[in-house]
């Protein structure tokens, strides 16, 4: 089980696809005391990696003593970060505060088209700079990639620069329209082109010894099923099920995509929500519409529901539409018309 924590919404940064509109520090943002409190919910409501996201999380004075705590709850603390402030000395102040690894975003092999995403000059520079810092100190660290349609054609490239530079992983996310990605919606791959990348992305596992993983893409268990790659993921899509997400101000969300507030940590416990919200038992129940609910990987894959969501009206049990797949149950209807 892992959940994460949206520690802020300040970032340096200002990317198209920011689902937390990040970028001023938000008033009333939980304080180190409420994180603390937080914490300890989290490790009562029984997960085990916790990560801490923004915004940039960096920009948070006190992420080391956060990142700390829950290292001393029994935790394993990672961060998600751009990269661009970590200087040889916050390297060794996240090794030595206890975080077992860094996932940093990177979208291009191209300095100008990554700078130009993530509206910070020198962007590119400065995150490959903070990876070297990471490898340094001894602080694993991996490669997470949006995947739109200007950058498809990279993958391959990026995975073989994740390697290159020694990074543990390259995790691939596939866009889904919520917050500042509602304006680039346009530039997300669409059905087919969507199946393919997959495939690409699992016959390029096949080449490299690092990690390779589509996220909010959780049809990727069924392409590697196909292709006989093993993997160590049981689950596609674990929003709500084993995962969810905490906003700056304590705001529980089944994912980061599906913008549904259940209750707030500040008048609520976490772990109640988390036990007894009915959002959250129903995604549990995996009874999902559509062939989403007849497909024979509705327990492995599940589809992605913040995309369901999106195209189907807020309806977060509907069918994932981006999936080309037609179960065993569906072919058969259709050879009998």
């Amino acid at each position: 089980m892992l959940i994460s924590w949206n520690t802020t919404n300040q970032c340096n940064m200002f990317c198209d696809h920011c689902y937390r509109d990040a970028g001023a520090r938000l008033e009333e943002e939980l304080s180190t005391e409420e994180g603390k409190k937080l914490i300890r919910e989290i490790k009562q409501a029984g997960f085990h990696i916790m990560i801490f996201s923004g915004g940039e999380p960096l920009m948070r004075p006190d992420i080391f003593e956060l990142g700390d705590y829950a290292r001393q709850q029994g935790l394993r603390p990672v961060l998600g970060t751009n990269g661009s402030l970590i200087s040889p000395a916050v390297a060794d102040q996240l090794k030595k505060a206890g975080f077992m690894a860094c996932g940093v975003s990177l979208d291009s092999t191209d300095r100008r088209k990554n700078d130009e995403f993530r509206k910070l000059e020198n962007a590119y520079d400065l995150t490959m700079e903070g990876m070297k810092n990471l490898q340094a100190a001894g602080v694993p660290f991996q490669i997470h990639t949006t995947v739109m349609d200007w950058n498809v054609g990279e993958l391959e490239a990026l995975t073989d620069l994740a390697v290159e530079i020694g990074a543990m992983a390259h995790h691939i996310f596939f866009l889904v329209p919520t917050g500042r990605a509602i304006n680039i919606e346009e530039e997300a791959l669409r059905v087919k082109e969507y199946e393919e990348t997959l495939n690409r992305i699992m016959n390029k596992q096949k080449e490299v010894n690092i990690e390779l993983k589509p996220t909010c893409a959780p049809q990727f268990i069924r392409v590697a099923d196909k292709k006989g790659i093993p993997i160590r993921f049981s689950k596609g899509c674990l929003a709500g099920i084993s995962y969810c997400i905490i906003s700056p101000r304590g705001d529980v969300q089944p994912c980061a995509y599906l913008d549904l507030p259940l209750g707030n940590v500040r008048e609520t416990s976490f772990v109640h929500i988390w036990e007894n919200h009915p959002v959250l038992n129903e995604l549990r129940t995996m009874t999902y519409q559509g062939k989403c609910g007849i497909c024979d990987y509705r327990q492995r894959c599940g589809g992605c529901r913040a995309r369901a969501a999106f195209y189907s009206k807020g309806d977060y049990m509907a069918e994932d539409r981006w999936c080309l797949y037609r179960p065993p149950e569906l072919r058969e209807v259709i050879s009998h018309e």
